[in-house]
C-alpha cells in the first residue's frame, strides 16, 4: 500500500463482506470467479471478478482465502446482489452464502504493508496494494474522510466503481484489472470464453482512463471529446488542490497524454488523459503513518 498525497484517514462503510462457508465453498467459488481461488493459500488476498455467462461484468471483488471458507469484499451496496448472483449457480453444492453484518471501512494513506488478512471474530483487517480494509462494528480511531476525499483516493488508485465507471455491459479487459484479477491457467469459470477470446486474438474498444484537469470539476456524466470525436462520459470525479481528477471509460483513440474536452452543465473544461493505474501528480499532503 503506497503513501497517498491526499489527506489520510478512513472512509466509513465503503464496502461489504460476504462469506462462502462449507466443504464446497472453495471449489464452488473457483468455478464462478476469474481468480484461481483453489491455488490461494489461507490468509492471502487477491483481486477477482464475477462475470455473467456471456463474459460481461457483474462484480469487482477482493477474495479472502481461509482454510474452509472464503470472504468476498464488494463495494457498498453490493453484498445482496452478489449473493443473489452466486446463488443462481449453487446446485448440489455444500456452501452457504452469508452477509457479514460488520461494515467494511477503508483506510487510505500510511505506510506500505504486505498484502494479506486476518480475523479475530470481532475485527477483520485486510491489506490490499491500494488501501487497507477493516471490517468492524467499531469505527477505526482515525480521521474520518468525507465522500469527496474517499473518491479522490479511489480515483487516484484506478479503482472503478460498479454502476458508475463500469456496469453490466463492461468487458473485463476494459477495466485494466485483468492482469491482477484473472487466472488464465485455472479450470473453467463463469464467462471464461469471452475473456480468453479477447486475450488471445482480440482487443477492446474502450479502456478505463483517469482524467486530470484544472479549475472547478465538471459533474459526473459530462461528455468527453477528443477533437470532434465523442470518446466517452465522465464517471467519478473529485476536486484535488486547485483542480480535479476523474475516471471514465474512453474509446481507445484517447490514449494517455492526449488532451480532451469535457463538456458539463457548468461549461467546458480541458483535461489530460492518463493510465488509470499510474499514480497521478497530486498536491503533496503527505500523511503520517496510520496506526493499525
Amino acid at each position: 500500500m503506497t503513501v497517498s498525497p491526499v489527506a489520510a484517514g478512513v472512509g466509513l462503510a465503503t464496502h461489504e463482506l460476504v462469506w462462502a462457508e462449507g466443504v464446497d465453498a472453495v471449489t464452488f467459488l473457483d468455478s464462478q470467479l476469474t481468480q484461481d481461488v483453489t491455488a490461494m493459500a489461507p490468509g492471502t488476498l487477491r483481486r477477482s471478478l464475477l462475470l455473467e455467462p456471456r463474459g460481461k461484468l457483474r462484480s469487482l471483488l477482493w477474495v479472502l482465502r481461509d482454510a474452509e471458507r472464503v470472504g468476498l469484499v464488494v463495494a457498498t451496496p453490493g453484498a445482496d446482489g452478489l449473493i443473489a448472483d452466486l446463488a443462481r449457480f449453487r446446485f448440489r453444492v455444500k456452501a452457504d452464502l452469508r452477509h457479514d453484518p460488520r461494515p467494511v471501512h477503508t483506510v487510505w494513506g500510511g505506510e506500505s504493508a504486505a498484502a494479506g488478512w486476518s480475523d479475530d471474530g470481532t475485527r477483520l483487517e485486510a491489506t490490499t496494494p491500494r488501501y487497507r480494509m477493516v471490517a468492524s462494528r467499531a469505527v477505526p480511531d482515525l480521521p474520518v474522510l468525507d465522500a469527496a476525499t474517499v473518491s479522490a483516493h479511489r480515483i487516484a488508485s484506478g479503482e472503478p466503481l460498479f454502476g458508475v465507471e463500469v456496469d453490466a455491459g463492461t468487458i473485463p479487459q476494459e477495466t485494466g484489472l485483468v492482469p491482477e484479477s484473472v487466472s488464465f491457467t485455472k479450470g473453467c469459470y463463469l464467462g471464461q470464453e469471452l475473456v480468453a477470446r479477447i486475450d488471445s486474438r482480440g482487443h477492446v474498444n474502450r479502456m478505463l482512463r483517469r482524467l486530470e484537469g484544472e479549475g472547478p470539476p465538471p459533474g459526473p456524466g459530462a461528455a468527453i471529446s477528443r477533437g470532434e470525436q465523442a470518446v466517452g462520459v465522465l464517471g467519478s470525479v473529485a476536486p484535488v488542490g486547485g483542480g480535479w481528477i476523474g475516471l471514465a471509460l474512453l474509446r481507445r483513440e484517447a490514449v494517455p497524454g492526449d488532451r480532451v474536452t469535457v463538456l458539463g452543465e457548468g461549461g467546458e473544461a480541458v483535461a489530460t488523459v492518463a493510465d488509470a493505474q499510474d499514480p497521478p501528480p497530486l498536491p503533496s499532503q503527505s500523511p503520517n503513518a496510520l496506526a493499525r
